[in-house]
């Protein structure tokens, strides 16, 4: 307990020294919400994979969907991977910081705001996203607290407000640039932590050959509505695809729709820190959410132990305790609190990226210029540290009496979110003919179909999510083509926009070819 102990003393003193220090370089707005512009590509992608890869990821999704799927559910992690990471990077890095710095944006709704030319999406994005930041919020400190709960057993509660309170000292104090330095120190953590605990539990069932030819030996039960075949937990791709599938498009093309995420490329310096950002936010990306997948597809394994425990009922599964019962019938001492340091350096960049974006979001796209008209540089800073208070505050009191599982929590989250703003943020990267009435429809296809969800049931959140983006990806273009008439008088302000790609810059040959003359 001791070493437990000296392990998070010491990584909180950094973590906030960090803050202290990143404090002298906060001298406007700008260096808050984006660190100047210049934050380069090793940090960039660390914050965007550890962003990206909390608690909800490594106890919550791991746990449920390792349970359901078996060690098919690392194909979730390869689609985060390779779509969620890779693809997001390719197709949005670039573009986003060209036409964000073009436009002056600073959030994600401001730059519906100003690329639909419209106030009023502007402020109804601001409220989405701040609404529904919140049960994502609530859900990394649902799932962090329980693995602190196991390695210190201490009250739950004690858990959620020392994370809110350290999460909000380190922000406050030095904004993105203190965000983006810890996230980079979060995660090395994480690298090494889970490659070390996929290495002890594996060990502990006989190593990899072993324990999947244990896994093979278990079939599920009928009641849980699964494909019965011989093998299946160990399978290609499990007992149910079609769910598999859905979860893959959830955590992986969900980020493209996430202010906190997207957010990221606003921030990055040039043009080799684009580049050099998207093959290390991919690996890092391989390693940590492909590793807890693959650690949680191990899960039934450990089958005796849950019943023992009361994770396994007769009425169900309680799925945020199988990661932790794992790590508690596997590991050390020494190694659970490694993992807890892992996690919660995965949850500590989350919760940053969380706060910092829902507060920048409500300070400068709803209150400023709407209910406060003149906003000094000082007092933007003021409003969005208050925010920063007020926003953990909230997700802290969700967090205390969770209405579901973490999975359930950030499925209605990335929903919401994802389906409203995806189709528009991507269209309006690179068509010029999108429409207001387009971006409209995506907010209200997006929070219509998870909001009515919550209420009547009709799928899960995880499979509402899903449909959520997908519908957005058709709906915009259709909507756009019936509505292009209203673009007749706008031609000359979209085309200025789109110039911004057009700007010619110097670049050395070895990272441009020019043809030859």
């Amino acid at each position: 307990m001791a070493v437990k102990i000296a392990i998070l003393i010491v990584f909180f003193a950094v973590m906030i020294l960090v803050g202290i220090r990143a404090r002298k370089k906060v001298t406007g707005v700008n260096d808050f919400v984006m660190g100047g512009r210049s934050i380069g590509p090793w940090m960039t992608a660390f914050s965007y994979g550890t962003s990206y890869f909390s608690a909800v990821v490594f106890i919550g999704y791991a746990g449920q969907f390792g349970w359901k799927f078996g060690i098919s559910s690392t194909w979730i992690g390869i689609g985060n991977a390779l779509i969620g990471s890779l693809l997001a990077w390719i197709i949005l890095g670039r573009r986003t910081r060209v036409m964000t710095k073009h436009l002056s944006s600073a959030t994600m709704p401001d730059f519906f705001g100003k690329r639909f030319d419209s106030k009023a999406l502007k402020v109804v994005a601001s409220a989405i996203a701040f609404i529904f930041l919140i049960p994502y919020t609530a859900s990394v400190y649902n799932g962090l607290s329980k693995l602190f709960a196991l390695a210190f057993d201490i009250p739950y509660w004690v858990c959620v407000v020392a994370m809110a309170v350290l999460t909000g000292v380190y922000v406050i104090l030095g904004g993105y640039m203190a965000t983006s330095v810890n996230d980079f120190i979060q995660g090395i953590i994480m690298l090494v932590g889970i490659i070390a605990v996929i290495g002890s539990v594996l060990a502990g069932k006989g190593g990899f050959t072993q324990a999947l030819f244990g896994l093979a030996q278990i079939a599920p039960e009928a009641s849980e509505g699964l494909a019965s075949a011989p093998g299946i937990f160990s399978s290609f791709f499990g007992p149910d695809p079609a769910s598999l599938l859905g979860v893959v498009i959830l955590t992986s093309l969900g980020t493209w729709g996430l202010p906190q995420m997207v957010q990221k490329f606003y921030a990055i310096k040039d043009e080799k820190a684009v580049k050099k950002g998207t093959i290390v936010s991919t690996a890092f990306a391989f390693i940590v959410a492909g590793g807890s997948y693959f650690l949680g597809g191990f899960g039934r394994l450990f089958t005796s132990e849950a019943v023992a425990a009361g994770v396994v009922t007769e009425s169900g599964v309680a799925y945020d305790g199988i990661i932790p019962l794992m790590l508690q019938s596997a590991l050390s001492d020494i190694l659970i609190g490694i993992v807890v340091v892992l996690v919660l350096s995965a949850s500590m960049s989350t919760l940053s990226a969380l706060v910092l974006t829902s507060s920048s979001t409500l300070t400068l796209d709803l209150i400023r210029g709407t209910i406060v008209k003149d906003m000094s540089q000082k007092k933007q800073l003021v409003f969005i540290r208050v925010f920063v208070l007020f926003f953990i505050a909230i997700s802290v009191i969700i967090a205390l009496d969770p209405p579901a599982f973490i999975a359930q929590l950030m499925g209605i989250s990335w929903g919401a979110l994802a389906g409203a703003f995806l189709a528009p943020f991507l269209y309006g990267l690179y068509w010029k003919k999108v429409t207001r009435a387009a971006v409209w429809a995506s907010f209200a296809c997006g929070v219509g179909v998870t909001v009515s969800n919550m209420f009547i049931g009709y799928m899960s959140p995880i499979d509402a999510g899903a449909v959520a983006m997908i519908a957005g990806l058709v709906v915009v273009p259709i909507v756009s083509l019936i509505t292009k008439s209203t673009l007749s008088k706008e031609a000359g302000r979209i085309d200025g926009i789109f110039e911004c790609y057009n700007e010619k810059v110097l670049v050395r040959k070895a990272e441009q070819l020019a043809s030859e003359e």
